[in-house]
């Protein structure tokens, strides 16, 4: 886990449109496609990047996902296919960085825009029929290589080409493996679970914890 400081590159911006896929719902944002240009990122998420299913995707914690080149790298060898860049409906393709080396409460910044990590890309069915594999849920969550989200504290605007400066989290790390790993969360030790508590998580993660071992 590589935790310096240091830039990475982002090597595409990617916003998706509802199109058909074949689930309960009919439509998903999910085939994100790249961008030319600087994109926007607001609040809740980039410019022209549409959500269907509100009430599990997208928000102010879940803003903006991120997805990096080495995990495709190795997808690449796992699946013996070539993965282009929003593959995996990420927003923001990077390079320089994997999915261990990312904890919660992470930045990234660069021209203004501040993204802070918050939690693991958690699969669903949508991604399932979006790959075209029924079992692509359980591969991917065994494969503990799930990107990440973020929440914007600062509004600013990205581009290909751009460096993101990345400063870790100065507190305990939480590693986005360790959340995928422990998902659930009903098992924690007195000291995981301040460790836990202690990071700025996504809010559906932080209200279950604290409703859960008050």
């Amino acid at each position: 886990m590589n935790r310096a400081p240091r830039e990475v590159a982002v090597e595409a911006v990617s916003t998706g449109k509802p199109a058909p896929i074949a689930t309960k719902s009919g439509f998903s944002g999910i085939d994100k496609r790249p961008r030319q240009g600087a994109v926007a990122v607001h609040w809740l998420g980039l410019e022209g990047d549409q959500i269907v299913d509100t009430e599990n995707h997208g928000g102010l914690d879940q803003a903006v996902y991120c997805y990096c080149r080495q995990d495709y790298e190795w997808w690449t060898a796992e699946l013996g296919l070539e993965l282009a860049a929003g593959r995996f409906g990420e927003n923001l393709t990077l390079s320089g960085i994997t999915t261990a080396d990312i904890a919660v409460g992470d930045r990234l910044t660069g021209g203004g825009l501040v993204l802070e990590v918050t939690s693991p890309r958690i699969p669903c069915a949508t991604f399932a029929a979006h790959m075209d594999d029924s079992q692509f849920v359980s591969k991917f969550f065994r494969a503990n290589r799930t990107g990440f989200y973020c929440r914007v504290i600062n509004e600013g605007a990205v581009a290909v080409g751009d460096e993101l400066g990345f400063s870790p989290f100065d507190g305990e790390p939480v590693p986005i493996t360790e959340l995928v790993e422990r998902y659930g969360y009903r098992r924690l030790d007195a000291a995981t679970l301040a460790r836990f508590r202690a990071a700025p998580l996504h809010g559906e993660t932080a209200a279950f914890l604290a409703e859960h071992y008050r």
